[in-house]
């Protein structure tokens, strides 16, 4: 199983797998059409936000590591300090962060994933529309009341 910390890496290589091309080539392919692969569009879209998640992930852990470093030096060894507020808010900033990066991750694996629910099926990674519909599921018109005599109530006296 490939390590948590690369999971840029890991998808970064699925796509380039998939496209036969490295990820800059087809990042801009899709910047000149995007129109052109709409499926190849979407990764690269979700490809850009997971890649902004892990940044914004790195520095936060880098912001969380100074200010534990700092508080260190600060507390005499073997005496158990409570953390700075400062530094609970930048472990909840890390944590956050995780987050959506793990989110993004499991969309953009989802969107590469060719047997996930919505990516089966002749011809959607063609780029193909979806198949027609042909009516509506259900009947749209009021249903029609037979007019008859009015039917006895339920309990009534016999």
């Amino acid at each position: 199983m490939p390590d948590a910390d690369d999971v840029l890496g890991v998808l970064t290589e699925q796509i380039q797998s998939r496209f036969q091309m490295p990820i800059a080539e087809l990042c801009r392919a899709v910047a000149a059409a995007p129109q052109a692969h709409p499926d190849a569009t979407t990764i690269v879209r979700w490809h850009g936000l997971l890649t902004e998640a892990q940044q914004v992930l790195d520095r936060a852990e880098d912001a969380l590591a100074e200010a534990l470093a700092q508080h260190a030096d600060t507390v005499p060894d073997g005496e158990f300090v409570e953390l700075p507020e400062q530094v609970m808010q930048l472990a909840d900033m890390v944590n956050i962060a995780h987050t959506v990066r793990a989110g993004r991750a499991m969309s953009l694996a989802h969107l590469l994933d060719p047997q996930a629910i919505g990516n089966r099926g002749s011809g959607t990674w063609r780029g193909a529309a979806p198949a027609a519909r042909r009516g509506p599921a259900l009947p749209t018109a009021a249903p029609s009341v037979p007019a008859t005599a009015q039917a006895p109530v339920r309990g009534a006296a016999r």
